[in-house]
């Protein structure tokens, strides 16, 4: 099973202001698309993460710190496999960020 698409925005598709905030609530979302398809983190193999690239194309280490501690957060019995790329623009106005995960399911 794979979700993508999901970013930083609270219900009424607004962005924080702070990087790490958004960077934060992308994975909150990431959670509850999760739940609701009836799966957890546990089941999480793969990341792929997106980041709007700044100077140099390249991406900021604020962003790299933050995935690295949300990942240790939700999954702390193991790391996935985590590919990082930086990219010029996102699908929403001011995005900064976004997630998708494959998880395996059994069954």
């Amino acid at each position: 099973m794979s979700i993508s698409g999901q970013g930083g925005w609270d219900d009424e598709l607004h962005f924080p202001d702070s990087l790490a905030d958004e960077i934060t609530r992308a994975f909150e979302n990431v959670e509850r698309t999760l739940v609701a398809a009836g799966v957890s983190w546990r089941d999480v193999v793969h990341v792929n993460s997106y980041h709007v690239a700044g100077a140099g194309a390249a991406i900021d280490p604020v962003h790299t710190e933050v995935m690295v501690d949300q990942l240790r957060r939700w999954m702390p019995e193991r790391a996935p496999i985590w590919t990082a790329t930086g990219v010029s623009a996102l699908a929403a106005p001011g995005m900064r960020v976004e997630i998708r995960v494959t998880a395996v399911v059994e069954g």
